[in-house]
């Protein structure tokens, strides 16, 4: 493994069903893309299976390399929701290798799917702001509107 800030720039992509072997990787590799590395080493998905998730329209996974190795990787759900709005985005699960951590890969993971998040919204941001939304000052992964 390359030391960060020696080796190659951090390319971030969205995975396609033809990443299915991406899956396999994080999931061998589960502990080093963990801030709790307890839970070991994880089962990886059968190939098949890994394409029908990564297919399933409601899936969204981001990956960052570094030359040909996988950094980091981001994990999302598009909720369908029963009222307005119709559709909600979960950040499940986000981890970067170790050796990585604190050099920004996180941060351009968060960028890649918040870009995805705003795609055709031009100033949605901006709007966001403007009605009062801030990022929370709780960890979790949602924007909060202090009323």
């Amino acid at each position: 493994m390359e030391r960060p800030g020696a080796g190659p720039a951090v390319v971030i992509r969205r995975l396609s069903p033809q990443d299915a072997s991406v899956l396999a990787l994080l999931a061998r590799d589960d502990p080093d893309f963990d801030m709790d590395d307890s839970r070991g080493e994880r089962t990886p998905l059968a190939a098949e299976a890994a394409c029908a998730h990564l297919s399933d329209p409601h899936v969204l996974h981001w990956a960052a390399w570094a030359g040909d190795e996988v950094v980091g990787f981001v994990f999302c759900l598009v909720l369908p929701m029963r009222k307005e709005p119709a559709r909600e985005l979960l950040l499940y699960e986000i981890g970067v290798r170790s050796a990585w951590r604190r050099r920004g890969v996180g941060r351009q993971l968060i960028a890649a799917m918040t870009d995805w998040m705003l795609a055709g919204h031009a100033g949605a941001e901006r709007f966001y702001e403007a009605c009062g939304f801030r990022p929370g000052s709780e960890p979790a992964a949602y924007l909060e509107l202090h009323v």
